[in-house]
């Protein structure tokens, strides 16, 4: 699991997923699913569930351009596409991953089939849990077709004065949270370059890459975002033309 900070001053009885539907390909571990995302061997089209609590949908202009970083890094010759929908509050906020789990198996339609690969993300209306002072979440690549993004969070900080916009920290964040999905850095997708931060698994050690940690903690995140959402690096992007990406 991989979570995306910033440092700012199993099923249930309710469950209304397909049952006709095998989801376990869609149930594995984080980045599992990093080439079967990449190329087009197995999956030639993607569908992105978008599923949002009432009120927190993400801005039209993050969708555009998250779409735009999909097609950028993705061989899906059939397309890729992105369904929207709102659902009621599930009145469980502040969240753990497990209750977030929980709601994914309450919400989520969408499963791979046939020749096309789906990802969920789910866009809350509350915080972590484990956001604790000025410590907290703004998304999780917790599965390896699977995201939560706290959009309550995110307008939290984009309400503060001198921060970047609102459409600015969610495009950043689902960029980065969808590339942990993608395998980077070193969690499923091979290294072809010794590029992983040490002292921060799961990211990138070179300045202002979009899988750098600084995009997690503190100024460093908010000063990226300053000039735009980050992009990926070099050798980020080498990393997922090596695993059937462009």
């Amino acid at each position: 699991m991989i979570s995306s900070l910033i440092l700012i001053g199993c099923s249930n009885d309710d469950d209304n997923s397909p049952t006709n539907v095998n989801q376990t390909a869609n149930k594995q571990s984080l980045g599992s699913s990093a080439t079967d995302l990449l190329n087009d061997t197995t999956y030639k089209g993607l569908t992105v569930e978008m599923v949002s609590v009432q009120g927190f949908e993400p801005t039209p202009t993050a969708i555009n351009a998250f779409k735009k970083f999909l097609e950028d890094r993705l061989f899906k010759p059939d397309g890729i596409s992105i369904n929207q929908r709102s659902v009621a509050s599930s009145n469980m906020a502040p969240f753990t991953i497990e209750e977030i789990r929980q709601i994914e198996n309450t919400n989520r339609t969408k499963f791979n089939e046939g020749d096309e690969i789906t990802v969920y993300v789910y866009f809350t209306d509350g915080a972590n849990e484990e956001d604790s002072g000025n410590r907290v979440t703004l998304g999780t690549a917790y599965l390896n077709t699977s995201i939560v993004i706290y959009e309550s969070t995110l307008r939290n900080l984009s309400s503060r004065s001198n921060s970047p916009m609102l459409s600015t920290i969610e495009t950043a964040t689902l960029n980065h949270e969808f590339a942990h999905l993608l395998g980077l850095v070193n969690l499923g997708t091979p290294l072809q370059s010794q590029h992983e931060d040490s002292e921060a698994k799961g990211h990138c050690n070179i300045e202002n890459c979009l899988m750098e940690a600084a995009i997690e903690f503190g100024s460093g995140m908010m000063d990226m975002l300053g000039n735009g959402v980050p992009e990926l690096d070099a050798l980020c992007i080498a990393d997922l033309q090596a695993n059937g990406g462009k």
